[in-house]
């Protein structure tokens, strides 16, 4: 692309930008549906839309969390092509690496705000956190008035603790702070400290977790924070799989329990 055409394109986005437009979201193609990227303050959010047709706000979706890199990938695939022919969006917003920092949760709001203005899409969401992705849609759904936002929390070995991942230490660069100050103020940037929020909403939360995990172990995520799920009256399973780690397995992926999670409670919320 030539120098000129480069900065036409520049400018029409200011333009755009400057009139209150968004620039047109790219357009292509993931799982066989029509994938739409877009630019969003702090972040960038996808919609994979169906083919199925919705009245609007009545279109129930799917938020996947970390959509960093290649995420949502083709191990993904299984789950959300089913979603997808059962007429539900799955979307996503890459925020970084956040570990679930103020920052992304801001980024978060202004993702959520802008699919179900523009796109129509139920006013609450289908969660699926994997593994970090845990960090960042626990803390948007405790925050503020987003637990009413939430249908239903379907997590794939999540990280619920960030003692337990990245560990404190590898928390500090995005929190902004020291190792003792993010302990003194842990438990507000902390999901299993952070329950009782999600929990008040009654929102159902499924997890699939391996025993054989050690990035994120059973104990001290899924297993802790459905113990205190529990505690503050909340519904929450974990299917445990026996013997597995940390991978991306049809173990994991392929769970047919989960599926039907997310379609029993999906199109409920979008009504």
């Amino acid at each position: 692309m030539g120098i000129l055409a480069s900065m036409c394109i520049v400018l029409a986005a200011a333009a755009a930008l400057e009139a209150g437009t968004p620039p047109a979201p790219k357009r292509s193609t993931q799982y066989g549906h029509t994938r739409l990227d877009f630019d969003v303050p702090g972040g960038r959010g996808f919609i994979i839309l169906p083919k199925e047709k919705r009245a609007e706000g009545q279109r129930p979706w799917v938020w996947y969390a970390p959509a960093i890199g290649a995420h949502p990938n083709a191990n993904n695939g299984w789950m959300l092509s089913r979603l997808l022919a059962k007429g539900f969006a799955v979307c996503g917003c890459n925020v970084g690496e956040s570990h679930g920092n103020p920052r992304g949760v801001r980024a978060y709001d202004a993702f959520y705000a802008h699919v179900v203005q523009h796109y129509g899409l139920a006013a609450r969401a289908c969660l699926l956190p994997q593994s970090r992705g845990g960090l960042m849609l626990y803390n948007w759904a405790a925050t503020g008035r987003n637990a009413a936002r939430v249908a239903c929390i379907g997590g794939i070995y999540p990280v619920c603790d960030l003692a337990s991942w990245p560990g404190l230490q590898g928390a500090t660069r995005a929190y902004g702070m020291t190792v003792a100050e993010l302990r003194k103020c842990l438990t507000d940037h902390n999901p299993i400290d952070r329950l009782a929020p999600i929990a008040n909403a009654r929102v159902p939360i499924l997890h699939i977790h391996g025993d054989a995990d050690r990035v994120v172990p059973l104990k001290a995520n899924s297993a802790e924070l459905a113990r205190r799920y529990k505690a503050l009256g909340g519904a929450m399973d974990v299917i445990v799989v026996p013997g597995k780690g940390h991978a991306e397995i049809p173990e994991f992926f392929h769970s047919q329990r989960l599926l039907d999670f997310f379609l029993t409670h999906g199109p409920a919320a979008s009504h």
